[in-house]
């Protein structure tokens, strides 16, 4: 069917319930709505879907994700009964639709006979990925769209190692959506029965509480200043309770959190985009931490596995520091710390993804450390882990990637804010100790391994139209790259389409200069973006600053000429 063909099978059919008919009805005669909405089915990109909510093929409601849930539970089926005894675990953020698309999923999980495990209210998504692990369950799905604007939603598919599938799995599920053919096939049973039959379980909070005792044992150090002053926001999400409470245990006694963030929103409307990578979202934080004369300040995104911070210069301003900035700073202070007490291991690796810079590779060597690459996303750096635990070539100690997102230690398979929250707040308490801030320490290590700056462009570039200059854009630079940017030389290029580095195949360019400095541009997985990743290198801090100047205007001025 084509797209209109589509519009009016749902406009049509008794199976599609009022409500979607009269949204579909509202947008009659919009033929570029229309075509927004049913040119093509949403897909599974980074581990599961993600979009728009609302009625049609290409957005998120509760018929895409029963579609989506059949698919997941074919998958199961076909590993037999054992698999479908170990069951699922459900968890969902603040969003519109996520309890109700959590429930949906529950409904088709349980009539095709797959035990579920649903929590009982909102919960962050690395704790879904440490649920896994601990009750034995096949897989997991979490109902977010993590740092997306309000009018998203998602859903992401975990599996037994409590990861993010990857690709081979993805595909399976994928061809079992495809399989199910018309919407009336897909299995559905009410909560209430499923309950009844003991094949929906509610989880409280005895893994919440377990969960934190984990997260508390990673602690690093205890001669630290625990009366820092640390403003924390949620931005309206699901790190509220879990981070202030990991904080509290561990002896911080002044945590002080936004109190228009607190409590959960889904229409952010504080914030608008919650995304704490966005130095914007942090305005409600800044307030605060300036009344109260706060040291740091942390946010978590929505769903909890992302987390960004501030850090209070000598003039009372607030700085904020980028993804790779915190990320050297705790493999630094990860690394140094267990080289003191002598716990590295000896095959001991840190991974991140290969749009994330080189600073942390360079502190790694100093102790010893492998770093791994991988392609960008979660689902690959903790696929490392899981790799490391059946062929024990190294001990995984830390993954990471440039947007803000960490994990230390192995108890979870996914990025993790109420870990690296913790971590974070113990490290400024660590340096304070020393009278020293985050910022200083971060120009200690750029005085010792060289100043490696960076800068990311995001270019939204949204529908049909959107998608087809993406295209035109990775085309033009992969066919007839930039060779010279000032003083620097093209050396070596990687398209990751042609897997030269052993990694999956992925639509990624990576272009390196003489000098050490190098950028790479990708499209999006879950967003309608192009995005360009700029590195400079250098002993001198000005110089590194220009060479991030040159690359990023020869880059934009390329991209602006590809209409």
């Amino acid at each position: 069917m084509d797209y209109l063909e589509k519009y009016n099978y749902w406009l049509k059919d008794e199976f599609f319930d009022e409500d979607t008919k009269r949204e579909l009805e509202a947008i009659k005669g919009d033929d570029k709505e229309i075509l927004d909405r049913f040119h093509r089915d949403l897909t599974f990109g980074t581990a599961g879907l993600r979009g728009k909510i609302g009625a049609g093929t290409n957005r998120m409601n509760k018929y895409t994700v029963s579609l989506a849930t059949q698919g997941l539970a074919e998958t199961i089926k076909s590993r037999g009964k054992d698999a479908m005894r170990r069951g699922v675990a459900i968890a969902y953020d603040v969003r519109h639709f996520s309890k109700e698309f959590a429930e949906i999923t529950a409904g088709v999980l349980a009539a095709n006979g797959i035990k579920v495990y649903l929590f009982d209210d909102i919960r962050p998504t690395p704790l879904l990925s440490y649920t896994i692990r601990r009750l034995g369950n096949v897989s997991g799905v979490v109902i977010t769209a993590s740092h997306n604007p309000k009018d998203y939603n998602g859903y992401k598919v975990y599996w037994e190692e409590g990861s993010q599938i990857l690709d081979d799995i993805g595909e399976e599920i994928l061809n079992n959506i495809n399989r199910v053919g018309d919407f009336s096939n897909i299995k559905f049973m009410e909560l209430e029965e499923g309950v009844a039959k003991g094949l929906i379980n509610y989880i409280g909070k005895e893994i919440d509480d377990e969960y934190v005792e984990k997260v508390k044992s990673l602690a690093l150090n205890e001669d630290i200043d625990k009366e820092i002053k640390i403003v924390y926001t949620p931005l309206n999400g699901t790190g509220n309770k879990l981070v202030r409470r990991v904080l509290r245990e561990r002896g911080f006694t002044n945590v002080i959190v936004v109190p228009e963030q607190e409590n959960p929103d889904p229409d952010f409307t504080t914030v608008g985009y919650p995304n704490p990578e966005d130095i914007k979202a942090f305005d409600y934080a800044k307030k605060l931490g300036k009344k109260e004369n706060a040291d740091i300040l942390i946010a978590t995104d929505p769903d909890c596995d992302r987390v960004a911070c501030m850090v209070r210069d000598f003039n009372g301003e607030y700085v904020a520091l980028n993804g790779n900035q915190t990320g050297a700073l705790l493999v630094n202070y990860i690394l140094s710390s267990r080289y003191r007490d002598n716990t590295l291991p000896e095959n001991g690796a840190i991974v991140k993804s290969i749009v994330t810079g080189d600073l942390s590779k360079a502190i790694a060597e100093k102790y010893n450390i492998t770093t791994v690459e991988t392609l960008t996303g979660f689902k690959n750096i903790c696929g490392k882990a899981n790799e490391f635990d059946r062929t024990k070539e190294y001990t995984f100690i830390m993954g990471y990637e440039e947007s803000i997102g960490y994990v230390y230690d192995t108890i979870v398979r996914d990025k993790d804010g109420v870990i690296s929250s913790m971590l974070i707040a113990e490290m400024a308490a660590y340096y304070k100790t020393q009278g020293k801030t985050l910022l200083d320490e971060l120009e200690d290590i750029y005085k010792e391994y060289g100043y490696y700056l960076e800068k990311l462009i995001s270019i939204v570039l949204e529908g049909i139209e959107g998608s087809q200059r993406i295209g035109r854009i990775m085309e033009s630079f992969r066919e007839d790259p930039i060779i010279n940017i000032g003083d620097m030389e093209l050396v070596k290029t990687i398209d990751y389409l042609k897997d030269e580095t052993g990694n999956p195949k992925s639509n990624v360019l990576k272009y390196y200069f003489d000098d050490g400095s190098w950028y790479a541009i990708r499209p999006s997985g879950t967003e309608p973006k192009i995005k360009v990743y700029i590195y400079s290198k250098d002993k001198d801090k000005k110089a590194s600053q220009n060479k991030i100047k040159a690359m990023e205007e020869a880059i934009i001025n390329r991209i602006e000429s590809i209409k």
